[in-house]
């Protein structure tokens, strides 16, 4: 993963600071891009340990065109709880509970959840809906039999829908190429990217969703390639990232996928199995919300 720790490199010398949406200020550049040989290993950071549980369900509930955090919830994922808490606390329901009691409300209560759990048409609202196209019964069936077309495409930027999401997307467009050797790459572009938080989420998220439709698709692996907008570092994770780039990364892990899913709808949590990880501690750094 030296690509990444060159990622942190350049915004580090080259950032401009800049004040954000949170408050918290970054050091951001403008136009960056990673590129990741699938076939060579799985593109997970090792110069600290990255949670990939989290990953691999919140893919699945993206897939699953889900927009309420009861599942991630039910799967002791913590990564979107912020923001409908946040909302929560602004209406009449309201009782000066934390965020951790929060969540046992989602948990616990579906009603509950079902009112104060939804995040708006988010991710995969716009991957299996966007007015009324599920992009990615559209995509899987192009793979098959118009693999050449320059239209495979997913996007999650909906812009009437935008003031609805609790969040709008990050990560907003994706296209895919099949070569004449027959691999798919996958070229995400992302609007906004926490290099310390979301990037390494981010980069291996889309990893597997790439090969999890290569395998579905009858695809061989080929690249990953991730393009950046606005790439930022939050003033409060200055320290974290500098930790990062001290350490030596691991050689790649690889992962295994259930070779006998043949939907892209079908996969379920342990049909991945990820061999041969090593990586350095983790570093905390809080999330601005």
């Amino acid at each position: 993963m030296r690509q990444y720790l060159d990622l942190i490199e350049h915004v580090l010398e080259n950032g401009d600071f800049k004040t954000d949406r949170t408050g918290t200020g970054t050091y951001s550049t403008f136009g960056y891009q990673m590129r990741f040989d699938l076939s060579k290993g799985f593109p997970l950071v090792t110069t600290k340990k990255t949670h990939l549980k989290s990953i691999i369900h919140e893919l699945l509930w993206f897939i699953s065109g889900e927009t309420n955090i009861k599942y991630l919830v039910d799967n002791n994922v913590r990564i979107w709880n912020e923001w409908p808490y946040e909302t929560f606390k602004k209406t009449k329901d309201y009782n000066n509970e934390t965020l951790d009691e929060f969540v046992e409300k989602i948990k616990e209560d579906d009603e509950f959840a079902k009112k104060h759990g939804d995040l708006g048409p988010v991710y995969g609202k716009q991957w299996r809906d966007f007015g009324g196209v599920d992009q990615i019964t559209k995509l899987i069936d192009d793979l098959h039999n118009n693999k050449d077309s320059r239209r495979l495409i997913i996007s999650a930027w909906n812009p009437p829908l935008i003031k609805d999401m609790a969040l709008p997307p990050c990560h907003c467009f994706m296209q895919f190429y099949v070569s004449n050797d027959n691999k798919l790459s996958c070229q995400l572009y992302q609007r906004s990217a926490d290099i310390f938080l979301g990037v390494p989420f981010n980069i291996a998220s889309y990893a597997l969703f790439t090969m999890m439709i290569a395998q579905v698709c009858e695809l061989e692996l080929g690249d990953f390639v991730h393009t950046l907008g606005d790439a930022h570092i939050y003033t409060n994770h200055l320290d974290q990232v500098k930790e990062q780039i001290s350490r030596q990364p691991y050689p790649l892990p690889k992962m295994i996928i259930n070779p006998t899913v043949k939907s892209i709808f079908d996969f379920k949590y342990d049909d991945f199995e990820l061999v041969d990880y090593q990586a350095h501690p983790h570093i905390k750094g809080a999330v601005a919300i």
